[in-house]
């Protein structure tokens, strides 16, 4: 027996030696994709030396002699921090992640490829750069040079087996556009459900559905819309009409994410003078950040003084502060949910679809054949239908399809303008840089070291025909053909507003010709608008700390009314639903704190009747669209449904129900199923449920044991969607920035998820803690930890 335990003694030995070689090797692989920090190094291209210097969070500051030193060095950095993440933002807005994923993309891919940004952007490149092409060309080449320089790919080539494919200048363009697709509806879904709806619904039904606003609002011009008004018995009767007779889930249309936060305050409301501009742009959150924070120091003729000191956020696979301050004004963007989408009827003049009406006659078709690369199988042709209006993505019947006009398909939609932020002077040079800047539209709120402040729809709009309403698919005889772009005055603006405040929140802003030019892709509920507007009003005196205040109030003021009408129906009820409910929501925090069970209970009740309502408003819909039928996003319904369960109209109660009563045990039983399965219904606090949960991208290929080192900790955390603090699991803000241009030493910043996307750097994660717990850090970078000498 002793001849056969010491060979397999010997043979577990060799086990664990080639185990533990293994991971050394390992080990040392994930090592030599570390981003270099100190020392020195030659990066071809430069026109003299530049310091790269880093604190303790990663912070970068880039000392340069010119723009075009600093965005080649910016680029060496961001491609051996982040080159991974920057090759997601361009295939994402190409459709190029099958051949990084494989067939489990292609879906994806096709829906993205009918937009055909890679061959546009590619053919525009030169328009797209405009004089900033030595600036694009020096910072390509500094990303591919910092990816280079390591000493073996990115860590996360490895675990998918993938070579990296180095950066070209269309793919800067191609990380912009990736922004268009998450701030904008690419598919136009939510307008295309609408118009279904709204053709089979009465007209007094469908305004309860698609009302435009709600007593929430809180435009900075213009009034509160109002909650839409209950139609009569005689005009709707949900009793007379039809209901799906079995209950079904709907597809839906994509949901207007519960965007950004922008705010300022002018020089009359602080102790100095300053202007103060916070800004916190509500993303899907991940590790590491979308954002990288950097600080660029270079000569400018064309900047106050001749030298820029620009500190802010970057998007790596870009080389420009995107928000920020440079010592003499701050800015900061918000969402601005304007329509910037319309579908054309196509009408087929033959049965082969090659050629289609216009209002100047028949005209063929243009096919254009996407080849879609796929990791493990050979590649995919995709052909994509060009019209005059942009490429045909929907299907009506066999003799009409719908084309859509998406401004991100137009020459100058995008460009590197924004840059140009970097050395303007006060507001006024801002707003007239902002005026040559292409980007998906966004609410601009900025303040200068004047103590000036101002806000302006920045984006290129298009011109649409006055006459057209574009609400519906045009029909090619009604001429509504998109004109170009607005001139730059045309764009909404207040400038040293007569209330010394300026707030944005993904809500209605304006009204009237402005409105009417912006249109209207599916606001945000007024309630987190309102609430920072109270805010900024129940004060005369600010300072930075004042405003990140505001930006951190968790207060649930929309869902106070909704705790109090669950608690007269639990108190009523006899049902054993709602005896529980009655036991665990007798406190009220009033906030979406950790702690508080009842803030989550009465959420969830909430929505549970509101989606009652909503499917009951939509039956008559369901009924005749059938399999068609898509639930549109409804951001604006609060306004019927409170209504609704307040003056519980017979003639307005969903079919499925006896009674208003009815629906809402219901709504009450799901809740305790739900949160009651998981245990006591009194400990199911809102932290329970709000926990973090923001990984690496690659972390959903692997196996959940993984998540251990690609993921934050799973915090607990305060906040939701209908106040300033907005905060989900992996939703939330992606950054926070208070600031005072000329006084950035006092400014206060967070960012989650840290500056490096390597697990081994000393920056994966670092000031994540910070923003969990709301702690103030500073706004430019602290001491240097790290300096690394550039060479030409």
């Amino acid at each position: 027996m002793a001849r056969p335990l010491r060979w397999i003694a010997r043979g577990f030995l060799l086990l664990l030696i080639a185990l533990l070689l293994a991971f050394l090797a390992a080990w040392w692989m994930m090592r030599g994709s570390l981003a270099q920090l100190d020392g020195e190094l030659s990066l071809p291209g430069l026109s003299a030396p530049v310091k790269v210097e880093r604190d303790a969070l990663g912070v970068v500051t880039v000392h340069a002699a010119n723009e075009v030193d600093a965005a080649r060095a910016l680029g060496f950095v961001h491609g051996q921090e982040r080159f991974f993440e920057m090759d997601l933002l361009r295939r994402a807005a190409a459709g190029e992640l099958s051949e990084l994923f494989g067939p489990i993309a292609i879906e994806r891919d096709k829906s993205v490829r009918v937009h055909r940004l890679r061959e546009r952007t590619r053919e525009n490149i030169s328009a797209v750069a405009g004089q900033r092409m030595p600036v694009l060309s020096a910072y390509t080449e500094g990303v591919n040079a910092g990816l280079h320089a390591l000493r073996s790919r990115p860590w996360a080539y490895l675990l998918l087996r993938s070579e990296p494919v180095d950066w070209r200048p269309e793919d800067t363009a191609l990380a912009g556009f990736a922004m268009f697709f998450d701030l904008q509806d690419e598919s136009n879904s939510r307008e295309l459900a609408l118009w279904k709806v709204r053709e089979n619904l009465p007209a007094a039904l469908y305004a309860l559905i698609a009302a435009d606003g709600t007593e929430w609002d809180a435009p900075m011009l213009g009034e509160a819309r109002g909650n839409v008004a209950l139609p009569a018995a005689d005009l709707v009767d949900l009793r007379k009409l039809p209901m799906p007779s079995v209950e079904a889930e709907h597809e839906m249309s994509e949901p207007a994410a519960p965007g950004s936060n922008n705010f300022a305050v002018d020089g009359s409301l602080t102790a100095d003078g300053r202007a103060i501009v916070a800004d916190d742009m509500h993303l899907g959150l991940r590790a590491p950040n979308i954002w990288f924070r950097a600080r660029l120091l270079y000569s400018d003729p064309k900047a106050p003084g001749g030298r820029v000191d620009v500190s802010g956020f970057t998007l790596p696979g870009i080389p420009a502060v995107v928000v920020g301050s440079n010592r003499h004004v701050a800015w900061g963007f918000t969402n601005s949910y304007g329509d910037w989408l319309d579908f054309y009827e196509v009408q087929w003049t033959d049965a082969e679809h090659t050629r289609y009406r216009t209002p100047e006659g028949e005209a063929a078709i243009e096919t254009k054949i996407e080849r879609i690369r796929v990791k493990g199988q050979a590649a995919i042709e995709f052909p994509v239908r060009e019209t005059r209006w942009g490429p045909v993505t929907q299907e009506l019947d066999s003799r009409r399809s719908l084309a859509l006009s998406w401004a991100a398909h137009r020459p100058g939609a995008l460009n590197l303008d924004l840059a140009g932020l970097a050395v303007a002077a006060d507001i006024d040079e801002l707003l007239s840089q902002a005026g040559r800047v292409g980007i998906p539209a966004q609410n601009l709120v900025a303040g200068d070291s004047t103590g000036r402040i101002a806000w302006r729809l920045t984006a290129q709009m298009p011109r649409r025909a006055s006459e057209c309403d574009m609400r519906s698919p045009v029909e090619p005889e009604d001429r509504c053909d998109w004109q170009g772009w607005r001139a730059a005055e045309e764009n909404p603006r207040i400038v040293d507003p007569a209330n010394h405040r300026l707030w944005t929140a993904n809500a209605r802003v304006v009204d009237g010709e402005a409105l009417a030019i912006v249109g209207d892709a599916g606001y945000a509920n007024g309630a987190r608008a309102r609430q920072i507007r109270d805010g900024l009003f129940a004060k005369q005196r600010f300072d930075e700390r004042g405003l990140m205040a505001i930006q951190l109030d968790d207060r649930a003021v929309f869902m106070q009314r909704w705790w109090k009408l669950l608690r007269e129906q639990s108190q009523a009820g006899k049902d054993a639903s709602w005896r529980q409910i009655e036991a665990a929501t007798r406190e009220w925090q009033g906030r979406a704190s950790l702690d508080s069970a009842s803030y989550r209970i009465a959420r969830a009740w909430r929505l549970a009747v509101v989606d009652r309502i909503r499917k009951g408003l939509m039956a008559p819909a369901m009924v005749s669209l059938g399999k068609e039928f898509v639930m549109p996003d409804l951001p604006q319904i609060e306004g019927t449904t409170w209504q609704l369960v307040t003056q519980r109209p017979p003639h307005l109660l969903p079919r499925r129900y006896e009674s208003w009563d009815a629906l809402f045990l219901d709504a009450a039983r799901d809740v305790v199923a739900d949160l009651g399965a998981k245990g006591d219904l009194a400990h199911r606090s809102w932290g329970e449920r709000n926990t973090a949960h923001i990984c690496h991208p690659v972390s959903r290929a692997l196996p959940k044991l993984a998540e251990r080192w690609l993921c934050m900790p799973p915090d607990p955390l305060s906040g939701d969607g209908n106040m300033p603090r907005v905060q989900g699991p992996s939703f939330g803000a992606s950054e926070r920035m208070v600031v005072a241009p000329g006084h950035e030493e006092d400014g206060i910043i967070h960012m989650p998820g840290g500056q490096s996307g390597h697990l081994l750097s000393p920056f994966w994660g670092a000031g994540h803690a910070a923003w969990v717990r709301g702690e103030p850090t500073p706004f430019l970078p602290g001491k240097t930890q790290h300096a690394l000498a550039m060479k030409p």
